[in-house]
């Protein structure tokens, strides 16, 4: 477990804090889902020939199914995720859900897609962390899991979106929907013409309102959730929040230098969303 907690702080992750004040067996199980979450994402960035990821994504698909038909696991994240998680109650589609949305890069990275689209990317690549981490957190109202998910898994990834854009270009990747960009009357889809693109900044500032949209929506059905559950999910909303307003504040023409939140001022925003 020392190995994957390293990898989590090694990472630089926001999710570290928020992970790090909780008791020990459900910071366990959030150490190894974003261990899990991690591992499926670097198969997707890595080196290998797509044959080889394509095996490896399929071979995933087979231990969670070990898993949860209690065989015994093949990997060591999957033997973590049946000792760790499956006290939980963690459903088996979210797992799913989360691969087939980090795999739409697979073979060819998304660029311009539509906003249906997007959500559907969004709602699996950071709503399914929401989803299990809600549940590991004590929430049992599935509507308001799937509502908080969401809405706030959608803020969060689109706040990366944002922050990341040129980053994204620079691996061939486009996620800022094609109906923002007709709106800036941008009609290329090559993500490193449209970065350079003199309208870039409407359409960020379109996906800019949507993003803002969706925090309020979180932030108010966050009230809904008992204390405990409640703390670590403001923990990681402000501190992605943080960075949008950076973003916000500095305006959307500017896509460099990414905003910069140093890890003694997420411990900050950590420390007031526990004792607010």
């Amino acid at each position: 477990m020392n190995n994957i907690k390293r990898m989590v702080k090694k990472s630089g992750t926001s999710f570290f804090w928020s992970m790090r004040l909780l008791p020990k067996a459900k910071r366990n199980a959030m150490y190894t889902i974003y261990a899990f979450f991690r591992h499926i994402d670097d198969i997707v960035d890595g080196d290998k020939d797509i044959g080889e990821k394509l095996e490896l994504i399929a071979a995933w698909r087979q231990e969670l199914d070990n898993i949860y038909d209690k065989k015994a696991p093949a990997t060591e994240i999957g033997r973590r995720i049946y000792k760790n998680c499956m006290r939980f109650k963690l459903p088996k589609s979210e797992f799913i859900r989360l691969i087939d949305s980090i795999t739409m890069d697979l073979p060819n990275p998304v660029q311009a897609p539509s906003l249906n689209q997007l959500d559907r990317y969004c709602r699996g690549v950071a709503g399914v962390p929401g989803s299990l981490s809600l549940r590991i957190f004590g929430v049992e109202d599935e509507t308001l899991i799937e509502k908080l998910s969401s809405t706030l898994g959608n803020a969060l990834q689109l706040t990366n979106i944002l922050r990341d854009v040129k980053e994204d270009a620079q691996a061939d990747r486009l996620y800022i929907p094609r109906e923002y960009l007709d709106k800036a009357g941008i009609e290329a889809t090559d993500p490193l013409t449209v970065v350079v693109n003199k309208n870039l900044a409407v359409a960020r500032e379109e996906l800019a309102k949507t993003a803002a949209k969706n925090y309020d929506e979180a932030y108010e059905l966050i009230k809904k959730l008992d204390k405990k559950a409640a703390r670590p999910v403001l923990m990681i909303a402000n501190i992605y929040k943080h960075y949008f307003d950076i973003m916000q504040n500095r305006g959307w023409e500017i896509i460099s230098p990414k905003p910069f939140v140093s890890k003694w001022k997420k411990l900050t925003i950590a420390l007031q969303a526990f004792f607010s």
